[in-house]
């Protein structure tokens, strides 16, 4: 039998703006696209819609920065605002260079300028404003999860996903930031490989390899379309979140 995974960018999805019901539009644009959930399915959501619905923006116009983010804004030609907004956002700064701050974000993963950027919102240069990560992705993911299955009678599985880059490869790629209804991480140490070999370290992590996947047909500019469906992937059901993803600083070589 054959192995198939599908993914569908959903056309047409409205602009979200603060305060929209989410659950609401991914229900009216799975049935605009003639789309019906079934048991299995996960729909991978851009970040920035989630930030959008949950009113993430912040006005620059309205943030004093602290001396800290003055003197860490000159070493990285940033504007002392947005760095303010990134060291609010960040258990630690870990590494500098002009254009990017390194941190570790406060839910734990590390991300370049804490995920804050002006990207993709609707902006004014007399009037500038940005846009932040969701406060607790996983809670967003899970209410998401709740209410599509009230509103389609399928449990579907959720991704929010952002753009990251890593410490060893050039280029960005898509990472599960919040989950729900799903193991993000699949455990296979003590299978066996093909040829009997016992796995001693293999736990693919599956969340971020479907974020990646629905990345490549998000885009990152014009493309409008923040939602995939991806339909064969065959995860794991569970009640964790994206926290397992995370790897302990004590095993981190890159820190």
């Amino acid at each position: 039998m054959a192995v198939r995974l599908e993914l569908i960018a959903l056309e047409g999805f409205p602009l979200v703006e603060p305060g929209d019901e989410l659950g609401q539009l991914l229900a009216d644009s799975l049935h605009n696209n003639g789309l019906q959930l079934q048991p299995g399915d996960v729909l991978v959501i851009a970040q920035k819609i989630v930030s959008k619905s949950e009113d993430r923006y912040v006005r620059l116009a309205d943030v004093t920065p602290r001396p800290e983010a003055v003197a860490l804004a000159q070493r990285a030609d940033k504007d002392p605002r947005q760095v303010e907004l990134i060291l609010d956002e960040c258990n630690e700064v870990i590494r500098v260079r002009p254009g990017v701050i390194i941190v570790e974000h406060r839910n734990g993963y590390v991300h370049a300028n804490a995920g804050i950027d002006r990207s993709n919102i609707a902006n004014s240069i007399e009037d500038p404003r940005v846009l932040l990560l969701p406060r607790d992705p996983d809670a967003s993911a899970r209410a998401l999860r709740r209410e599509l299955a009230a509103l389609t009678g399928v449990d579907v599985q959720i991704i929010i996903n952002d753009s990251a880059g890593r410490a060893w490869r050039n280029g960005t790629v898509g990472i599960a930031i919040g989950t729900a209804g799903l193991d993000p991480v699949r455990n296979q140490i003590g299978e066996q490989d093909m040829f009997g070999n016992v796995l001693q370290v293999t736990e693919p992590a599956v969340a971020d390899e479907l974020a990646a996947a629905a990345s490549l047909l998000m885009g990152q500019s014009t493309q409008g379309l923040p939602v995939v469906l991806a339909r064969g992937a065959g995860l794991q059901p569970s009640e964790e979140g994206s926290g397992k993803l995370i790897r302990d600083k004590s095993t981190d070589l890159f820190r």
